[in-house]
């Protein structure tokens, strides 16, 4: 849905594809800058609560379509890079407005109550399961403070530990309510005439009608 309804499909499919991916907060993406892309490495820089700090590994996928959405939309190298095809940033608004529409074409996106936070939590349930601790942590920029515990002084995962389990096909199920999956190879191309796809199925459907 987010593909084919709306006024900007481009920009809703590139945030969906970004949280999917990376598991990014909603500050991490608003606060993304084209400054904070290094295409050469496949790598975003993710500024998030906690004056947190993080390279994050991206698929070259999601990268190129990063660059052409700052290009595209003259953003300035410092300036925010998600904007309307008007030039203006986007604000947290445009996070509520996308998952309303998504929720009144499928009822049980709205019942199950999906939003951004739901796809962080999602991604970083299947990382733990099958690539451990440590390695969700990093993937989540989770800060090694004293609530964390010692056992997360001592474990830590590598940045190319964290590339390794984004170069790993995504199948991710919920435990509650229509079982939702997410197929998705971020190292594959996700571009169907001419848009970025994501698909979300439900068991009584071949093919979901959410495209993303």
């Amino acid at each position: 849905m987010a593909a084919t309804t709306g006024n900007d499909p481009a920009l809703d499919s590139l945030i969906l594809r970004l949280h999917t991916e990376t598991a990014c907060r909603r500050g991490g993406a608003l606060a993304l800058t084209p400054n904070d892309l290094d295409a050469t490495q496949c790598l975003i820089r993710l500024s998030e609560k906690g004056e947190t700090v993080r390279w994050q590994p991206v698929s070259p996928t999601l990268m190129s379509h990063l660059l052409h959405h700052a290009e595209s939309r003259s953003t300035p190298p410092n300036g925010q890079l998600l904007r309307y095809a008007d030039g203006r940033p986007i604000t947290k608004r445009r996070y509520d407005h996308l998952w309303d529409r998504i929720g009144r074409h499928l009822p049980w996106v709205a019942t199950q109550q999906i939003s951004t936070h739901w796809l962080r939590h999602t991604t970083l349930t299947w990382v733990e399961r099958n690539h451990g601790y440590a390695t969700a942590r990093a993937f989540a920029g989770h800060t090694d403070t004293p609530a964390a515990g010692t056992t997360a002084t001592y474990v830590k995962a590598t940045l190319p530990e964290i590339a390794q389990a984004l170069s790993h096909p995504h199948r991710r199920t919920t435990s509650t309510g229509p079982q939702l999956t997410y197929a998705f190879k971020p190292q594959d191309s996700a571009l169907q005439h001419g848009r970025l796809v994501l698909w979300l199925n439900t068991p009584s459907e071949t093919r979901s009608s959410a495209s993303m």
